[in-house]
């Protein structure tokens, strides 16, 4: 009766061979009886006499092949980077499953291991859609630095890295999703300097992990749960190697077995020559390397950054086809990036006026906050306001006003906060409408601002949106200015002026109070920003205020105002631009009719 086959592979080379020695013998007075093991040893250097010893210690359920993977990497040269990674051992296991399609499923093991376990109880593991299983990586779990490090450089959580020290791999999933092309690909997007190729797998495989019993590979490094008697299999990671260190965890047990191999004598002499210039020079790379993840944590091209620049990059080449798209359309009024999802605001959710104590030092907070923020943005040249013109039209005003804006800039409210503040208005306040998803969906710092910078968000709930209604009105009627943004729609970056909808100017009507357009115009700077596009530099146009004419209806004021509004957008527009305003849409510089609404923001 033939007994099923297990293909165990490792990858060393000629210094490493004596290390690997102890691991095999390990692993075969551990092994199950029932399997014939054909235990690979790739290599591109490993002489036939050395071979030939290895050989004669071998169980006669197990295979010993010694597999020179020159030829392969030679045949795939011209795939990878000019880089010495194909003289690297430790790269080879990502060659497995192409090596070998006769293998759906194999194991690979590092040769700086003791095997206390039966590998066939691994290999009996289903994987199911998994690219592999594998344990996690204790290193970054347990220290600081490397967990930040793959959190923010290669995109995986710290408590979903793995180490590749011991994989059960799919062989089959790996060929069929083409994971070593993707590795290759990888190899030409970023260099991984820190844990290499152990970052490429966690990239490439990234969510499609069977994550085993830890004692599968259990690393001598830091706190250890359980005791080493359990691990199925030793990992004698980083710097900490018996060979090197008498104290090392679970030393002891790896000279148990070595003392049953020929090479044990030669590793004794190894350990009795380990001085402490060595030991020295160990510590120093331990804390290179510790220096090395933090750098490239705080890289701002680390592949992570660089790979979200892109993103973004190609995002907002996206936004720009789709404003082009929408205004072709003349579809002004939509958004042309996805609201956050929204749940509806209900009226128990929200104090318009925020009377209460508490409101009122959130609101406090929330601008103490802002500001800092604001000021960080400016000095990081995030956002530049070059000047602010017609400020005494701000500063003259007598009663509350509705401000409008055009709206291209998740920041250009901020910018009209400026303004307020250098108009020296200290006995009204600012106030901003919202949408109803940025009130209630923002998480985190973003939320709380949202929720509490003196923000006037509109709601789905008719109930929510008559209690804004009327919390505007009593705003208004106090003396209180509130930012309404006419376009309704947010276009990114685009410097027209879009056609306007009735809400800002039916409250300014209804209330008797004049609104006060404002025109942000941009010029690029010659500093690079996110996505790849140019900074802006903002110049801010505060225009003499708009005042309703008591001789009007208030439908007919409604309509005044807004044309006005919109006529002095245009001036501003062809004069800073130099340039008539021209709309794709036809007939070309028509403004499309609008219907009232109550409120747009």
């Amino acid at each position: 009766m033939h007994k099923p086959i297990i293909p165990i592979f490792y990858a060393c080379d000629r210094r490493f061979l004596k290390y690997c020695v102890v691991s095999l013998h390990s692993l075969m007075q551990n092994a199950s009886d029932a399997f014939r093991y054909r235990v690979y040893i790739l290599h591109t250097d490993i002489d036939e006499t050395a071979q030939a010893e290895m050989r004669i210690r071998t169980k006669p359920n197990f295979e010993l092949i010694f597999e020179d993977v020159s030829e392969y990497l030679h045949s795939i040269a011209h795939k990878l980077p000019l880089r010495d990674y194909y003289s690297k051992t430790t790269y080879f296991r990502l060659f497995i499953a192409d090596m070998h399609p006769e293998y759906d499923k194999a194991i690979y093991i590092d040769a700086d291991t003791i095997v206390q376990g039966d590998m066939s109880e691994l290999f009996a593991t289903d994987l199911g859609d998994n690219y592999l299983g594998a344990c996690h990586e204790q290193a970054m779990v347990q220290v600081e630095e490397y967990g930040e490090y793959v959190e923010k450089c290669v995109g995986v959580s710290r408590y979903n890295f793995f180490n590749a020290g011991l994989l059960l791999i799919n062989c089959e999933a790996f060929r069929s999703h083409l994971l070593l092309y993707r590795f290759i690909n990888e190899l030409h997007v970023y260099d991984f300097v820190v844990t290499q190729d152990e970052d490429y797998l966690n990239l490439v495989c990234k969510d499609r992990v069977l994550f085993l019993d830890q004692r599968w590979n259990t690393e001598t490094f830091g706190e250890i749960t359980y005791p080493l008697a359990e691990a199925h299999v030793l990992h004698y990671i980083m710097f900490n190697k018996p060979w090197h260190y008498p104290d090392c965890p679970g030393a002891d047990i790896f000279f148990r077995y070595a003392k049953e191999t020929p090479v044990y004598e030669t590793l004794l002499r190894e350990l009795e020559a380990y001085s402490p210039e060595d030991r020295q020079r160990d510590m120093r790379g331990y804390e290179n390397l510790l220096a090395l993840a933090k750098r490239e944590t705080n890289n701002p091209d680390n592949y992570l950054n660089k790979l979200n620049r892109e993103k973004r990059s190609r995002d907002r080449v996206e936004i720009v086809k789709k404003i082009e798209e929408y205004e072709r359309a003349g579809r002004f009024s939509e958004d042309v990036e996805a609201d956050p999802p929204s749940k509806p605001l209900l009226p128990d959710d929200i104090d318009y006026l925020r009377r209460s104590r508490l409101e009122r030092l959130k609101t406090k907070l929330a601008f103490a906050t802002a500001h800092k923020l604001v000021a960080r943005l400016m000095e990081d040249k995030k956002m530049i306001i070059k000047e602010m013109r017609g400020l005494e039209n701000f500063k003259n005003l007598q009663s509350g006003a509705v401000i409008t804006c055009n709206h291209f800039n998740a920041f250009d409210s901020f910018a009209i906060q400026l303004v307020y503040e250098a108009a020296e208005q200290p006995d009204r306040t600012f106030f901003r409408v919202i949408r109803e998803g940025n009130y209630t969906s923002f998480p985190g710092f973003y939320g709380f601002l949202m929720r509490h910078c003196n923000t006037l968000p509109l709601s789905s709930d008719i109930r929510t949106m008559k209690k804004f209604i009327e919390a505007t009105n009593t705003l208004l009627k106090e003396g209180h200015f509130v930012l309404i943004y006419p376009e309704q729609s947010m276009w990114w970056n685009y410097r027209k002026p879009k056609p306007l909808k009735d809400g800002a100017f039916t409250f300014a009507a209804r209330n008797g109070v004049p609104v006060l357009p404002c025109f942000i115009t941009m010029k690029d700077t010659d500093i690079i920003g996110e996505g790849g596009f140019y900074v802006q530099e903002y110049t801010v146009h505060v225009s003499e205020p708009i005042y309703p004419d008591p001789a009007l209806s208030y439908r007919k004021n409604v309509e005044m105002m807004k044309a006005k509004n919109y006529a002095i957008w245009k001036e501003i527009y062809e004069r800073e631009y130099q340039m008539p305003l021209v709309y794709t849409t036809k007939p070309a510089a028509e403004v499309p009719v609008q219907k009232p609404k109550a409120a747009e923001a």
